[in-house]
């Protein structure tokens, strides 16, 4: 059993400190933020995640997880202590803004004493980045004891508890013997499962970080444009999609056309890639094209719903299902939502959306939408419908259906949600297909 310190609750943090403390260790989650903290102790999640919230509750009944704003006191009780704060985009380079991690880091050690610390970067962070660690904490205090590993993590959100406790692999990016020792017990309920553990150094194990979220991204962008293809071409992109993906080689997942990747990992964690590789005169060009074809899929995909409504948008009533930027989440983060309803506003569409968790952050971006509480509210008397997210719940939705509720049977499918057999009788725009009518 470990002591554990977690600085920051947000997605990566919480989902962290929360399996830690299934798996047996006493964990303490700081945070700066006193209401969160306040609202974690009483049970109430910030974040929509699948069993999170039973587990936390469960966790804090026990006393195997704590929620504090003292990070003095967390820091000197914990042996493993994790940054697990945001590295957003900058907005102006595209390099991963390593500020608030920098500020833990000084945080630390301003309260490191003489027990020796394993500084752990949970933290998606560029190479170099635990050396800049290392070197804070030893300008601040040179005679603490510690090390710095870096743990990058591999969580999908939506199924992010069940991807920490059933992972692919555990990487520990550790310079010396003690820190990984460490880390090995940690980490010890879940390699005694057998689950792979990897040991690299610091820089590798950011790579593989990089390098996975990367290749993923590209995945998607291949099928979107392969998608694109076959529509013109006459070919049906899910079989294609099926037959590629039964070679063992490739695997079937992030195989499904859509609107383009969006969330909190693809779209900065793609750039701050293609920024590492400049500065080490080493372009990556797959990966500079697929950050440019993903930001051109969302006007391609305007281009689309423009045309399945024979150009003549303004003033029509669309209901639109789904806006996070993929189901089983709340969260808005570089949604393709957000840039395609922008733009259909601008062309004087009226928006009635519903999105089963949607609500939460919907609204501060999309102030012009009516948001609904069901989806059969959101369709009724609507000229068409869009479907912006895959939340399983609108599988149910039948042709039937589209054609009681919406005033012109059209329905504008950017996640190939129903197979198109099911939707004769409406016409049925979908990605890579054929229209059905």
């Amino acid at each position: 059993m470990k002591n554990v310190c977690m600085i920051g609750t947000g997605y990566v943090g919480l989902v962290s400190g929360a399996c830690f403390a299934r798996l047996g260790h006493n964990v303490i989650c700081v945070d700066k933020n006193e209401e969160r903290i306040k609202n974690l102790k009483k049970g109430i999640m910030p974040i929509y995640e699948k069993d999170l919230k039973e587990i936390v509750e469960e966790s804090y009944k026990n006393s195997r997880i704590d929620f504090t704003c003292d990070l003095g006191r967390a820091v000197q009780k914990s042996e493993i202590i994790f940054i697990t704060v945001g590295t957003p985009a900058d907005k102006k380079t595209g390099d991963a803004d390593l500020s608030y991690v920098f500020a833990v880091a000084e945080d630390i050690a301003r309260h490191v004493k003489n027990e020796y610390k394993v500084v752990v970067l949970k933290s998606t962070v560029p190479i170099g980045t635990a050396e800049a660690v290392e070197d804070i904490i030893k300008k601040a205090k040179p005679k603490a004891k510690y090390s710095v590993v870096s743990n990058p993590e591999f969580l999908r959100e939506g199924f992010a508890v069940s991807d920490f406790l059933n992972p692919d692999r555990i990487v520990i990016g550790a310079n010396d013997e003690k820190s990984l020792k460490i880390m090995k017990e940690l980490y010890k309920p879940l390699t005694d499962k057998a689950y792979p553990l990897m040991h690299t150094n610091t820089t590798t194990a950011n790579m593989i970080k990089y390098a996975s979220n990367s290749f993923l991204a590209m995945k998607i962008m291949f099928i979107n444009e392969l998608s694109d293809m076959c529509e013109k071409a006459g070919a049906d992109v899910q079989d294609v999609a099926k037959g590629i993906g039964r070679d063992s080689r490739i695997g079937h997942k992030f195989l499904n056309p859509g609107p383009g990747f969006g969330g909190s990992c693809f779209p900065k964690d793609t750039m701050a890639l293609e920024r590492m590789a400049k500065k080490f005169n080493s372009p990556l060009k797959l990966v500079e094209t697929t950050i440019a074809e993903n930001n051109a899929r969302r006007f391609k995909m305007i281009s689309k719903i423009d045309a399945a409504l024979a150009g003549n948008t303004r003033g029509k009533r669309l209901a639109v299902l789904g806006v996070t930027f993929k189901a089983e989440t709340d969260d808005m983060r570089d949604s393709p939502s957000i840039g395609i309803l922008s733009e259909l506003h601008l062309m004087g569409v009226k928006l009635d959306i519903y999105d089963p968790q949607g609500k939460k952050h919907g609204p501060e971006f999309f102030p012009y939408a009516k948001f609904h509480e069901s989806a059969e509210e959101a369709l009724k008397g609507a000229d068409a419908a869009l479907i912006l997210t895959e939340w399983p719940q609108f599988k149910k939705i039948t042709a039937a259906d589209y054609k009681k509720l919406l005033k012109t049977p059209l329905v504008i499918d950017l996640r190939n949600m129903y197979n198109l057999a099911d939707m004769k009788g409406i016409i049925y725009h979908s990605l890579g297909r054929r229209t059905v009518k």
